[in-house]
């Protein structure tokens, strides 16, 4: 297995054990803020960690590329024009588009241009 980026050992462990036959694993990031635990990056999906349900509950949630329509970088007002400064991205899918707040620029950098190939090369 080559390198997989990733902030968090158990993080990693959870998308590995989860990948199926011929998957990949490419990236592993920790988010801040409500909801999104972490994002997981694999060569065929989007895999989201989503805590905002009720009762502590926790969902895995998958995006196979080819159902992503668009993946913004979120920037405040004041920050446009620098593309590359936001540490947060938003994909949409369908009629819902989750939010991914980073621990870093580069990060949410990283995870924006990862998806984006993919749902340009698909």
């Amino acid at each position: 297995m080559n390198h997989v980026a990733h902030d968090r050992p158990e993080q990693l462990q959870m998308i590995l054990a989860g990948l199926l036959q011929g998957e990949q694993a490419i990236a592993v990031y920790d988010c801040i803020g409500v909801g999104t635990g972490f994002i997981g990056l694999t060569n065929q999906r989007v895999i989201l960690q989503d805590k905002s349900f009720v009762g502590n509950k926790v969902a895995l949630t998958s995006l196979p590329y080819r159902n992503i329509q668009a993946v913004s970088m979120l920037t405040n007002k004041s920050m446009l024009g620098k593309f590359a400064s936001s540490s947060s991205i938003a994909v949409s899918a369908g009629s819902k588009a989750f939010e991914a707040d980073f621990r870093g620029d580069e990060k949410a950098k990283h995870a924006h241009d990862v998806i984006l190939w993919h749902i340009l090369n698909r």
